[in-house]
């Protein structure tokens, strides 16, 4: 017999979500027939399953341990790397990604951004091995790999369904910093329909729907400009894949240094003085609704990332360095 403590970690899940990630070997059908049995009992009295998990419930399993041995899946190892952590509470972690980093795998043997929050977080002693057994922390947002700044991520099942909810309404604002090609000298919203290329991984907007293509809306208001740059502020509105990148290229403002829709003509001069090797886009802001108990710390909090070295540096050699991106 074994008895299992709910950990603020593992609360606010299904017990059979609980137990399918638990002894993740066994089938469903063996874990509702160890419910019906009263093999599996959730604070001592029967349970079909359904039930939500607290706190500090008690969850006894009256099987073997070689029973328990042979459905348990074995424990991983996490890397652990230093993160830049903008925000942190019991429920949720706020992370500046590194350009060149993953949000999330892309093959089996890849290391991402996802990885790292669960090695940090083991690392500070914020998690245990054995809860990952039953909950996997992870983010909440995914950048492009070579797209710096914030990744919310949930710390507790009870972080990651309010942060991903939040992201799918829209109630969380998502400002951007980018330099583009260009004078830009008035913000606007643009509009438009995005088709993904799945065998190229690229995008392409349109002007008017077509079967397949998604509504993408994007605003912006230029910072400064020197006529032939311009930093540009922009309001993330809808969320697809690229968006920012193939909504201003779309425009004639392509991002610096994006090779994939930028001009290899306008990004060389740029890339060779500066040793740049990838676009400079950065998320920069989110700004969070009123929230109710426990996200108090981030109700109607803005939290602010700043962008990388390169890109200041940048900034600073082409006279766009007067604005304060704190």
């Amino acid at each position: 017999m074994r008895t299992l403590s709910v950990t603020k970690e593992q609360s606010g899940q299904r017990l059979d979500k609980f137990l399918q990630k638990y002894l993740s070997q066994a089938p469903k059908s063996f874990l509702y027939r160890m419910l019906r049995k009263k093999n599996i009992v959730l604070n001592g009295k029967k349970s079909d399953g359904s039930e939500k998990i607290a706190v500090g419930d008690e969850i006894k399993l009256f099987l073997s341990d070689d029973t328990i041995e042979k459905f348990s899946r074995k424990a991983r190892t996490f890397p652990y790397r230093r993160l830049d952590v903008i925000y942190e509470d019991e429920h949720v972690l706020i992370v500046n990604k590194p350009s060149g980093m993953l949000s999330q795998k892309a093959k089996p043997e890849d290391i991402s951004l996802n990885e790292y929050v669960i090695g940090y977080l083991i690392h500070e002693n914020r998690l245990t091995e054995d809860t990952l057994f039953t909950f996997r922390p992870g983010i909440c947002n995914r950048l492009d790999r070579n797209t710096s700044g914030l990744v919310l991520a949930g710390k507790t099942v009870t972080g990651l369904q309010e942060m991903s909810a939040l992201l799918k309404e829209r109630r969380v604002h998502k400002y951007y910093l980018c330099l583009v090609h260009g004078r830009v000298e008035k913000g606007q919203t643009i509009r438009g329909y995005l088709h993904k290329n799945e065998k190229c991984n690229k995008v392409e907007v349109y002007q008017t729907q077509l079967p397949g293509t998604s509504y993408i809306e994007t605003s912006y208001e230029p910072l400064c400009t020197n006529g032939k740059f311009t930093l540009l502020k922009v309001l993330l509105t809808t969320g697809k894949t690229h968006q920012i990148r193939s909504h201003l290229a779309s425009e004639g403002h392509s991002i610096v240094g994006d090779g994939k829709y930028g001009s290899r003509g306008l990004n060389e001069p740029v890339c060779k003085k500066y040793g740049l090797q990838y676009q400079l886009l950065h998320s920069w802001k989110l700004s969070f609704p009123l929230l109710e108990t426990p996200f108090e710390g981030l109700s109607e909090k803005t939290v602010t990332a700043p962008p990388p070295k390169l890109f200041e540096r940048i900034l600073q050699g082409e006279q766009l360095g007067g604005v304060d991106l704190l």
